[in-house]
């Protein structure tokens, strides 16, 4: 999962960075807001972690704009100052969340787990498929109620794949969504991760289409006694 945190104080970019990183997640950094402005259209992410006092360009305007032009990302808003008519303008501006300096980087990871939750119709932090589970609180992946262990990479494969279920993820973005921005991002080492995943979670469950990407189909129900998802938000 790949998420833009924009925050113009570096001390707390880095520290959100940090703990992402940690559970399981590929952030992305920008200090202002005519950057993250531009990389909201330019860029795919799966959530956004936005500051509303920022340089060059303000939080809720860049918000605003992104909303206007049809950029449906998840948007957690930061501020410092806290007081309620802020928090109405930034949920009237498009934001999904709010959460006002000093926060508890808990609070912040459990908001922004239900945010991706929420847009991609999953009702918990556990995802079921067959025989697999990945609890995406914790960052653990079990087999056969056995725990299965896996690099950070090959997490944040198998997590991006199981919230896209059903669907067939193109090689391009499975590796926009899973690499950090300065790595390397070779196809055929994408092959070999994924036959390292394979080899950890049976075979059958990771499936190729040839000249498309990747899918991961499950037909039973998951915890909540729903369909898996299909489709993106």
């Amino acid at each position: 999962m790949r998420i833009l945190i924009v925050e113009d104080e570096t001390a707390i970019a880095e520290d959100i960075a940090q703990a992402l990183k940690e559970a399981g997640y590929v952030p992305q950094c920008v200090a202002d807001g005519e950057e993250a402005d531009f990389l909201g259209f330019t860029e795919d992410f799966d959530a956004v972690i936005l500051d509303l006092g920022l340089p060059k360009r303000d939080g809720l305007s860049v918000l605003r704009n992104w909303r206007r032009e049809g950029r449906t990302f998840p948007v957690l808003v930061l501020t410092a100052r806290g007081s309620w008519q802020e928090k109405v303008e930034g949920m009237d501006a498009g934001a999904d969340d709010y959460l006002a300096k000093p926060f508890e980087m808990e609070e912040l990871l459990a908001r922004l787990r239900a945010l991706i939750r929420r847009s991609r119709g999953v009702a918990s932090t556990v995802v079921h498929c067959g025989p697999l589970m990945l609890d995406t609180r914790a960052a653990r992946v079990h087999l056969n109620g056995r725990p299965v262990s896996l690099s950070p990479l090959e997490y944040r494969l198998l997590h991006y794949l199981l919230h896209n279920i059903g669907r067939v993820v193109p090689r391009m973005e499975l590796m926009e969504h899973i690499y950090e921005a300065e790595a390397e991002r070779n196809p055929n080492t994408l092959d070999v991760l994924v036959g390292r995943v394979r080899r950890k979670i049976g075979t059958d469950l990771i499936q190729t289409r040839r000249g498309h990407g990747y899918i991961i189909e499950c037909p039973g129900e998951n915890e909540e006694g729903g369909k898996a998802k299909k489709g993106r938000s």
